[in-house]
């Protein structure tokens, strides 16, 4: 997969998002345009991360806190532990304390419902990153996140020619929780690029930490099972790293192909030296930074777009280096995390 330019940069740039000088005033949370300041500068965003161990949520952090240093707004960050009454708390604190602005990655989508409550009787801007919110809601400014199914799909079909290739047309899933819209999608289009291609979906785990450790022991536990498997499908990028590591302790590194989406400094580095055959972007800092862009324009007035949904394109070590990925990679992740392949 080719493209000249970021899903993102593309969807940005075409709502013409700059801010411009003036005064201090919210707008309703329904991301109507409603908003009648001239100006952001000075005003606050909340960003409200469901986990702050994990790197993927420090990275749209990232993100947010890019984008508002160059709108003038401050940032600041709350972290629920993967707890949804907290990040119900999380978001009371935001507003005591004088947000103007709320980004949220949830805990989950079903616990999205007395949040948008919440943001709707303060008449805040909600954007939502790389989780949505549960379906049939709409009180929310924009939802940031990735083409989850389009992904599933392409994924899908990417790991079943490379299980063929090895001898089979077994695979395993190490799947994110199923109580989150983005990994139903995923799964959907997983499911669906298995029976277009001939592929069995042998067992599906889900984790519950998204720790490489639980990946780990969750990819042995699909090779005791199914040691006919051919191909492990992941669904964040920990899930790589651990069947990664699982494959090479039973020298299996090559003879069972991985797949796996979100994309970090350890699996682009595991790409380059074969022990992972295919990542699938996920570009959590321009998340972060298109969710402060949303919320500005829902004070400024302007439009916003509802749903944004950036594809995620396919990285193997063909094309790790070409202008294309680096340019994805560096919306992934920040330069901070760490090398985008050496290139």
């Amino acid at each position: 997969m080719k493209r000249t330019i970021s899903a993102l940069a593309a969807a940005l740039a075409a709502l013409g998002l700059a801010a411009c000088g003036g005064t201090n005033t919210a707008t309703d949370a329904s991301g109507s345009g409603g908003g009648s300041a001239k100006s952001v500068k000075g005003m606050t965003i909340a960003y409200l991360a469901p986990s702050l161990d994990i790197s993927y949520w420090q990275w749209v952090n990232a993100g947010v806190k890019e984008e508002a240093a160059k709108l003038g707004m401050k940032a600041t960050e709350y972290n629920a532990n993967n707890a949804p009454g907290s990040q119900l708390s999380n978001l009371h604190t935001a507003i005591t304390d004088g947000a103007n602005a709320l980004s949220i990655g949830p805990v989950s989508s079903t616990s999205t419902p007395p949040v948008l409550v919440a943001a709707k009787q303060a008449k805040l801007p909600i954007s939502f990153t790389g989780i949505g919110p549960q379906p049939g809601l709409a009180d929310y400014t924009s939802s940031i996140t990735a083409d989850n199914y389009t992904t599933g799909v392409q994924e899908g079909d990417f790991v079943c020619k490379q299980a063929k290739k090895l001898g089979g047309k077994k695979v395993g899933m190490l799947s994110l929780p199923q109580d989150r819209e983005n990994a139903q999608k995923y799964l959907k289009g997983a499911q669906q690029a298995f029976k277009t291609d001939g592929c069995d979906l042998v067992q599906i785990l889900q984790t519950h930490g998204l720790t490489v450790l639980e990946a780990v022991q969750q990819a042995n536990d699909l090779l005791t099972a199914h040691p006919d498997i051919r191909g492990i499908y992941g669904m964040y990028d920990e899930a790589g790293t651990g069947a990664a590591k699982a494959l090479a302790t039973h020298h299996l590194t090559g003879k069972i192909a991985v797949a796996t989406a979100d994309g970090s400094p350890t699996t682009v580095s595991l790409l380059k030296k074969g022990e992972i055959q295919g990542l699938f972007l996920q570009e959590a800092v321009g998340q972060g930074v298109a969710s402060v862009q949303q919320d500005a324009n829902a004070i400024l007035g302007k439009p916003v777009q509802k749903n944004i949904p950036l594809k995620e394109p396919l990285v193997t070590t063909k094309n790790l280096c070409s202008p294309e990925s680096q340019s994805v990679l560096k919306l992934t992740y920040p330069a901070s995390a760490g090398s985008y392949g050496d290139c």
